[in-house]
């Protein structure tokens, strides 16, 4: 039985510390704040609730996997799951409106016709049938391995190159898969919202963020009743039955080496804690940054980047019922200088304080750098959701908004990550889950295979797989 310390109680730290607690292993786990769950977070007040973190899950088959793994009790009988139908509602600048069916390509290619006009669906599919392709080519050395000690394989765009008569023309970033193949402007907003969803600005992102669409529209998108935290809930319970130890309030400043190799932590108040391994389950630049940063691809810098995008919350309480007809979840697009804005709509009685009363989340995609103008800039994400949202002012009793600096005094760091690309030189790699440093291991969203609910239980699946079996682990199977 090992001694590990765990630095961090978020999503991908937690699944790690589970299943290794499950092999028999001391488990402890060290969080710098008062809660768990990492960016998995809920705002509270007067009965009404909201997910200030992720709101849908994706590929719930890897939290299946964690619960099937540590325990008797699956996943189902401990949180409801629903499929989210339509997957989402789009109103692009123009005013065109459509509903996208959940994980039905013909669904999908019949309302974009019917909403586009003739032959929108079919460019549609045809994009998502190449996406596939690059999908298909990555998915094992991006998910559900450990990353390669050579990574310039996957520096290299897998996204296959369209025909043009007798020639191809290299297709490099996002941008440039939507001026070439998609044409049409609302067809284009609906692919670079993907991008944006997850952090990925499509004028420089590789054309391998095409999986991005074609994962959520293949596999669909899922609510967990009583909000995303509910999920975070379940896995922290899951780790207090497997006897995991949680010390919350409790930061960590560094890791203790020992004959070249991790031996414990150092905690603020100078407290040494004896461990065989370490996982850093906290954003990576917040602890051992420097060997944990030494990968490097050619000019284009470290793994981790500083240029992440951070998120931006707006909480709306809504007298008066949700409407018949509403949508989970609405995306306004861009128009007039408002930005892209996700409206989530969930019919949760667990999330409003009655029957006659709403909660809805918007959020929008910010870039990264400082801004004084977080209140104009929450005041156009509501006047992009009144087209979600019909009598949105009339209704607002109040509204709380949440800036990448609560991101950044909650989990360490202002970004959030997204998942990892293939492509673009290997600049969208993050730092591999074993580090340079013997001993130490990264979990997490700044870690393979990056940020998101899913990948980030496909970390912990990770580093637990490489501290139990070491050199013999493959990755999942």
């Amino acid at each position: 039985m090992a001694r590990i310390v765990v630095i961090g109680a978020g999503m991908g730290a937690m699944a790690a510390a589970a299943r290794l607690a499950v092999a028999g292993h001391r488990v402890t786990v060290f969080e710098r704040g008062g809660t768990y769950g990492g960016a998995v977070r809920r705002f509270e007040r007067d009965g009404f609730g909201f997910d200030t973190g992720p709101g849908l899950l994706h590929l719930p088959a890897v939290y299946r996997d964690l619960f099937v793994k540590t325990g008797k009790e699956p996943l189902e009988d401990l949180v409801e799951l629903t499929q989210v139908d339509p997957a989402s509602r789009h109103v692009f600048a123009d005013g065109t409106r459509v509903d996208l069916p959940n994980a039905s390509r013909a669904g999908t290619v019949s309302a974009l016709d019917a909403a586009l006009g003739a032959g929108a669906g079919e460019r549609w599919g045809d994009f998502l049938v190449r996406a596939r392709e690059a999908w298909d080519r990555t998915r094992r050395p991006l998910l559900e391995e450990p990353q390669a000690g050579d990574t310039s394989p996957l520096a290299r765009e897998p996204y296959p190159a369209l025909k043009a008569g007798l020639l191809r023309r290299p297709t490099t970033t996002l941008a440039q898969v939507g001026a070439r193949e998609l044409r049409d402007p609302r067809l284009v907003a609906l692919l670079d919202a993907y991008a944006w969803a997850y952090g990925f600005d499509p004028a420089v992102a590789p054309a391998s963020a095409a999986v991005l669409p074609y994962m959520e529209q293949t596999f669909g998108s899922w609510y967990v009743s009583g909000g995303i935290r509910a999920l975070a809930d379940a896995v922290y319970e899951r780790c207090r039955k497997r006897r995991v130890e949680f010390v919350l309030d409790t930061p960590v400043t560094s890791v203790v080496e020992k004959d070249g190799r991790a031996a414990g932590v150092e905690l603020a108040g100078g407290e040494i804690v004896a461990a065989d391994h370490v996982v850093a389950g906290a954003p990576v630049p917040a602890l051992h940054a420097e060997r944990v940063v030494a990968r490097e691809h050619q000019d284009e810098g470290p793994a981790y980047r500083t240029d992440v995008p951070g998120r931006v919350t707006v909480c709306l309480a809504l007298r008066g019922a949700r409407e018949a007809g509403a949508a989970h979840r609405t995306v306004v697009h861009a128009a007039g200088g408002r930005p892209t804005v996700t409206v989530l709509r969930p019919d949760d009685p667990a999330l409003r304080p009655d029957g006659d009363h709403e909660s809805a989340t918007l959020s929008a995609t910010v870039r990264p750098h400082p801004r004084d103008d977080w209140a104009e800039f929450a005041r156009s994400m509501v006047t992009a959701a009144e087209a979600a949202v019909p009598g949105l002012r009339e209704r607002l009793l109040w509204q709380e908004v949440r800036t990448p600096e609560d991101t950044l005094r909650e989990t360490g760091a202002a970004g959030v990550p997204g998942p990892a690309l293939a492509g673009g030189r290997g600049r969208y790699l993050p730092a591999a889950n074993r580090s340079p440093l013997p001993g130490l291991y990264v979990a997490g969203g700044w870690s393979h295979p990056g940020g998101g609910l899913a990948h980030a239980g496909m970390s912990g699946a990770l580093v637990a797989g490489l501290i139990v079996e070491g050199d013999d682990f493959r990755g999942s199977r």
